[in-house]
This record gives structure tokens, sequence and C-alpha cells, in this order.
């Protein structure tokens, strides 16, 4: 009766007519669908008072009024009444339990399961389904796979709906594995393929990055897909580097040509305009763009709207991204990031400040974005400065994320001062460096500060680590002379599995460069060998110069130029730099001409060049040709070589000096010192080899 009727102006007046003919000779079975209608139509405080007035209640009572609670937001008013109540069943605990789950409670979710099971109430199939989402949000596997044993002690894992449960949860915890074997174990319990297992595991290969095994299953049964399945692959290509194959699946989604007629919606566009990002395709992005105007309110949708703005910031199309900026109505914290983002990489500082400064509150993302545009146009000292003068009055530059940011330039600018102010404050404010993130940029800041032994014992701490965070400490070793201990630690890597990830192309960059730096050329060689034999990693441009200059070092020039002519791309003017300056070392006058030849083909104008050809020949002694290339450089039109540049920091000032500079106001001590030093090192190199003549 009362569930067919509309809601009154007052709803004291159905409460006034059971009043007055007395509550007392009111059945239960009416106060408590009173009760369901009052928390139906949102008078709450009725429902309480009718709940309050009643004399006797039973288990639907009870139950009725911990959903309504927690339906209306009341999470502690539903926790109260669960907790007075007498007689708890499956469904009491699984309101209560889905509660916690709807509202991020998920530690009370967990405690309150262990209370039913201890108790010995029934759990069903709703429970179940509701722990699996519990866990996948707490990324708990273990507690996970806990869960599943009691799914498999009650005999019914492998119903359709289960399936796609367990593989959405192992998914989200991170374990494609188990995921992958419920659906393998499914599809030999003879479980019917439906569209919602289909699709869970699908998501579940898009997250793992398995792309290949997503698609050979998307294609399997076509009549097995709808808009979901379409969605989660491009926007899965999308996110895994496979921007091309999204592109094309949306072509297919919209020919309806084997897309079964489905519509495309907001959902496919956030995964298409991603793609077009990635791929810095303008013209189909634009085009996306338009469709999305005809047939979607972007208006109020503030993830499509910063995904728009977004995608013509990198495609360098600043002034349509202002466009579509200006058009949004209400803050859009995502919008306004990608702006700032967009404004600092073209290098709009005061722009980007100008919208920073009008907003009424910001996040973590927005302080990353900010600080992250400054470190791109290496102005590291307006990071210190912004953070000093907001660090006390706004909460969110103290996430992790921002603070990692101000690491990231006191990593930059080589500023140890600052760096140990930071790391004080995270520890302060209960960040901890043995947590990953905050640890591997620690970490990295120590080692390019010279506090090797301060990385290395900031590394030891971390808990859990992972290939970034291997890889900044074989770089730092490497950077600070210790190059047999990255070596050693590159071993640790891959033979004691601390590492849960395999070494990647950046992992050999840091381990070649020790190499380089140590004169390991046996070492170097073997572990460039084995990147493509044992680790399967196409070795890039970058690792190929550092064996040049690895090989050069030796005085194994030919070999050097030997492997250049293996390289399967083409050469920039790094890595015949790189040769050139081991031609100058080694004095191989013949190798430096033809490499400077090359060199000055490719960039005619760089004064550097002819330098460092001019030096060669001065150190052999072939002065008509030094003459000869310095007369062509007077002839030509060359870019004019830039001061070399270094700075100190002394009492918290930084003091910069240029080559032949004289204008610092200690100039004269600075030289007089410097003039000092010399002839102490000159003086010792004699007495040094006095004592060798006399031995």
């Amino acid at each position: 009766m009362f569930s067919a009727m509309q809601p009154f102006p007052k709803f004291t007046s159905i409460s006034n007519l059971i009043k007055n003919g007395g509550i007392q000779n009111t059945t239960m079975f009416c106060c408590n669908k009173l009760i369901e209608f009052y928390f139906k139509t949102g008078a709450y405080n009725d429902a309480r008072r009718m709940f309050d007035e009643m004399p006797h209640r039973n288990v639907f009572t009870w139950n009725t009024m911990i959903h309504g609670c927690i339906r209306a937001g009341k999470l502690a008013d539903a926790r109260s009444v669960f907790d007075c109540s007498p007689d708890k069943d499956s469904v009491t605990y699984n309101s209560m339990i889905s509660g916690y789950a709807v509202n991020s409670c998920e530690t009370h979710a967990v405690e309150l399961f262990k209370e039913m099971r201890s108790r010995g109430v029934p759990v069903d199939d709703y429970t179940i389904s509701t722990m699996l989402n519990v866990t996948a949000k707490l990324s708990d596997v273990e507690y996970g796979r806990q869960i599943h044993g009691t799914l498999i002690k009650m005999g019914n894992d492998v119903e359709g709906f289960k399936v796609s449960s367990l593989i959405d949860m192992y998914s989200k915890c991170g374990s494609f594995s188990d995921a992958r074997h419920v659906f393998k174990h499914g599809e030999k319990r003879g479980v019917l393929l439906d569209m919602v297992t289909k699709n869970a595991m699908i998501a579940s290969c898009c997250r793992e990055g398995e792309i290949d095994i997503a698609l050979d299953l998307f294609w399997r049964i076509p009549y097995l897909r709808d808009v979901v399945s379409w969605n989660t692959l491009i926007s899965g290509c999308a996110q895994n580097g496979r921007p091309e194959i999204s592109l094309r699946l949306f072509i297919q989604m919209v020919s309806n040509t084997t897309s079964d007629g489905i519509a495309w919606n907001k959902h496919t566009i956030a995964g298409i305009l991603k793609a077009c990002t990635d791929l810095k395709r303008l013209m189909q992005g634009k085009q996306v763009h338009a469709a999305a105007l005809k047939k979607l309110e972007l208006s109020s949708n503030q993830f499509l709207t910063s995904s728009i703005v977004n995608f013509y910031n990198k495609c360098g199309h600043l002034t349509s991204a202002e466009a579509v900026y200006r058009r949004i109505h209400e803050e859009n914290l995502f919008a306004t990031t990608s702006m700032i983002v967009g404004y600092l990489q073209n290098g709009m500082i005061e722009e980007a400040m100008s919208i920073f400064d009008s907003l009424s509150e910001t996040n973590s993302a927005v302080w990353t974005a900010v600080f992250n545009g400054y470190l791109k146009s290496q102005r590291c000292q307006e990071v210190f400065d912004l953070f000093r003068d907001s660090a006390n009055h706004d909460p969110m530059i103290r996430d992790v994320s921002v603070l990692i940011t101000v690491i990231c330039a006191c990593a930059i600018q080589a500023d140890l001062g600052v760096g140990k102010q930071i790391h004080g404050f995270m520890t302060r404010i209960g960040i901890s460096t043995k947590d990953l993130k905050p640890g591997t940029a620690i970490v990295d800041m120590y080692a390019k500060c010279g506090k090797i032994g301060s990385a290395e014992e900031i590394f030891n701490r971390v808990i859990s680590k992972d290939r970034v965070l291997y890889n900044a400490m074989i770089a730092g070793f490497a950077h600070n002379g210790q190059e047999m201990k990255s070596v050693l630690l590159f071993e640790e890597m891959v033979t004691k599995k601390n590492c849960a990830e395999p070494p990647d192309a950046a992992t050999f960059i840091a381990l070649l460069s020790a190499c380089r730096h140590g004169g390991l050329v046996e070492t170097g060689e073997k572990y460039f060998n084995d990147m493509l034999t044992k680790y399967g990693i196409a070795p890039e441009l970058d690792h190929y110069s550092s064996m040049v200059d690895l090989l050069g070092r030796a005085n194994q020039l030919d070999k050097a130029l030997a492997l250049m002519k293996t390289v399967p791309f083409e050469l920039d003017s790094v890595i015949w730099g790189t040769l050139l300056s081991s031609c100058w070392t080694n004095g191989n006058t013949k190798l430096a001409v033809m490499t400077e030849e090359v060199l000055l083909k490719m960039d005619m104008q760089n004064s550097s060049r002819y330098v460092q050809l001019a030096n060669t020949f001065a150190s052999k002694g072939e002065w008509r040709e030094v003459e000869r290339v310095r007369r062509k450089m007077k002839g030509g039109y060359l870019t004019k070589k830039l001061a070399g540049c270094s700075w100190v920091q002394v009492e918290n000032k930084i003091n910069v000096f240029t080559s032949g500079d004289k204008f610092h106001s200690e100039a004269e001590a600075v030289y007089d010192t410097t003039e000092s030093l010399n002839n102490q090192m000159i003086d010792y190199d004699l007495l040094k080899h006095e004592m060798i003549d006399y031995d």
C-alpha cells in the first residue's frame, strides 16, 4: 500500500493517523512498511522517530533501519542500530558490510565479515560479492585468495557472475596469473562464457598490459561484444602504448561493419582522445571533438572537457585549448591542471601562474603540474621559493607527489641543503622513505648531490623495491666513482629476485655508464650483448653511445667505429661527438679529422666542432692545420660558442661564474685562490715524478 503512494507534503500526517489510533494497536508489519516508506521519500527523521516509538521490533525492522540509515548517508547511525540489534542474520551483516564498502571503509568491512564468520552467520552470494569488491579496493591479493577459498568451500565458485567477480578482484589486486587461472578453470568446468565474464577478462588483460591476449579474446564469439567491450579495449590499447590499434578499433566501431551497430558514448571518446593525444593526431582529434559536441553535453562532463584541453595542449595547439577552457563555466581542476601544464610547456609562466592564483582551491595534481612546469624550464629556484611561500598555509602541498617534485628540483640543482630540509620536512609530517616513491626520489637526490652513503642507506631501508629504485641506485654508484657496486647491485637485482621487475633500457644505460667510468670494457661488452640475447631489450642510440665511449676510453677506436657501423638507425651528433672526444684523448688525428668532417656536415654553424678539430691538430703539433681550421672559422657564419658556466652554493647563496668572468664581487680573491691551487698541483705533479725517478 505505502510503496504505491506518492510522497505527502508533510509525512507526519501518516504518523498522526497511526498515533491517533494508538501505535500500540498498529501492526508491526505496518510500522515496518511505514519506516521503509519514510526512507524512500527522504524523511529520515520521521523514520527514526517511528523506529524509536515502536514497542516491539523484529529482525526486518532492524534491517530496514540499518539499510535506510546507510542510504541516507548516516553510517555512524547505521552502526549504532546494528550494534543494538538483538538478532542479526545474513541480511543484517550484508547491509552493514555493504554500507562500509560503498563508503570506502574497507577495513571496517573486513572486521565485520570476520565477526560474521566467527558467529556462524551464514555467508551467501551477496556477502561474497561484496567482499570481493572490498578486496579489490584494498588490492590485497592474499585476502582475496582467502575469500576465493570460502567460495570454493561453498561449492559454487564456477557460476558465471562469481567467475567475473573473481577475475575483476584478482586483476585489481595486480595478480593477472590468478585472474587468468580463474578464467581458464571456468572454461574447463563448462561455465558458459557470458558478456560480463568476457569483459572482466578483457579489462584484466588491459590492466596487465597483455593487449594481444585481450584482442584475441575480444574477437572471439562476436555476439558477446557490447559497448563496454569496445570501450575497454580502446582505452586499454591507448593506455598501454598501442594508440594505433586503439584508433583502428574506434574506426571499426563507428563504421558499423564489425561493431554490431553499437553506438559509441562518452567513455569511447575519453579512450580515443588518449590515443589521438599520444599520436599527436590533431585532425583526427578535432573530428572526435566535433562528434562529441554534436552528441554529448560536454559542459557537464569535467573529465571529457579536461581530456580535450589536454589533447590540444599536447598537440601544441594552445589557442584551441584556451578556447575550450574558456567555455568551462564551473571550476574544473583537471582542465585547469592541463591548461597550466600547456602554458608552462610553452614558456608562458605568467599566464600559468595567473590561472593558478585564481583557483579557490588546489589539489596535489595542480601543485605537481606547476612544479613540473618549472622543472622542465630548469627553473628550480622558483620551485623552492613557491614551496617555502606555500608550505605553511596550503595542506595540498604536503602531498607526497608534490614533495617528490621538489626533491627532483634538488636533484637537478644538486642542492644538498634544500634536499636535506625537504627530507626532514617529509619525515616530520609522517612520509616514510621506507615507502617506494618517496624513497626513490630521496635516493636519487642524495646520489646526484654526491652523498652516495646516504643514498645507499635510504635504498636499503625501502621495504619493497622496484626497477626504478634499482636504476636510481645503480646510476648513483656509477656517477660517484663506485662502479663495481653498480655491477654488484645489478647482479643482485636479477639473481636474488629482490626486484619483481626485470631490467629495462634505463637499467642498462646506468650499468653501461658505470662500465665506461670504471674502464670495465669486457664487463660492458658482456652486458651490452646480454641486453638483446638474455633480456630481449633492443639497444637504443644511447646504449651504442655508451659503448663507443667505453671502447674509445680504452683506445679501442677501430672497435668503436666498427660498432657504429652496426647501428640499425641513423647516427646523431652525440655518438659522433663521443667518438671525436676519444680520438682527441688518444691523439688519433686521422680518425678525428674524418669524424669532424661528418660532424661539420651535420652542424656547420657549431663553432665547438671547429675548436675540437683545432685542438686535435694542436695536440700533434700540426700548426698549419690548426691555422687552416681557424681561418675556416673566421670565414664562416658560426654560432657564437657559449661561455662555460659553473656555480657553487656558499652560505645558502648561489654564486654563478662564466668563463673569463671578472664581474663577481670577489673575483680577485677567486682568481688568486685558483692560481694558488694551480701552482700546488704543478708542484705535486713534479714531486710525484721525482719520486718515480728516484724509485
